[in-house]
């Protein structure tokens, strides 16, 4: 039988464990650890020194800056950008003394579409950030964010709304704005907002 050439690149100093799927075009570089059960999608960066823990799930198109670790419950959907050394947790009420090991323990973040995560900024388990929010470098996000949020600070307070291409929506009478990057409108009501 021949030999199938693989889809994707692995570094030679990276750790892959078995019943890992790796989607086409996706790069895993040196010193990275995917353990088993991880789902990466297609064309996804994992940079120097990454850990993806047992059974994560991540989106097409996601890329993962150097020192992150993506921890079992954790969920990162498409377009998703983790900067360097951000921090997610997995458990609120850590104890060596009493350890919670296994998925019955994890509390589940959801990481939606598009989202942007600053160098350094912490996501604390059982909480959802909304498609394409932005999290400041060094924020600390103790609550849900709503869709196209920008949050800064400890605890993370939203500042600011972004479109889908990163730009400051800047809402007229009428609670419209209007984005020239990514030729998309937007409507600002009841402090959340959407796409039009």
């Amino acid at each position: 039988m021949p030999k199938t050439k693989k889809k994707y690149y692995i570094n030679k100093y990276a750790v892959v464990d078995k019943d890992v799927e790796i989607g086409e075009n996706s790069k895993i570089w040196h010193f990275t650890h995917v353990q088993s059960g991880a789902v990466i999608g297609r064309n996804c960066i994992l940079g120097q020194n990454v850990n993806i823990g047992n059974n994560v799930k991540i989106g097409n198109f996601v890329k993962i800056q150097n020192n992150v670790s993506i921890y079992e419950g954790v969920i990162l959907e498409d377009y998703v950008f983790c900067g360097p050394s951000m921090v997610f947790t997995n458990i609120l009420d850590p104890r060596s003394k009493y350890p919670q090991v296994g998925k019955e323990f994890y509390i589940p973040t959801l990481i939606k579409e598009g989202v942007s995560l600053g160098a350094n900024c912490t996501i604390v388990c059982g909480n959802t950030i909304g498609k394409f929010a932005f999290v400041g470098a060094g924020a600390v996000v103790t609550k849900n964010i709503p869709d196209y949020a920008l949050v800064v600070g400890n605890p993370a307070k939203i500042i600011g709304w972004l479109s889908e291409a990163g730009k400051k929506l800047i809402f007229n009478k009428k609670g419209i704005a209007h984005c020239k990057k990514s030729k998309k409108s937007y409507k600002f009501k009841n402090n959340f907002v959407t796409e039009i």
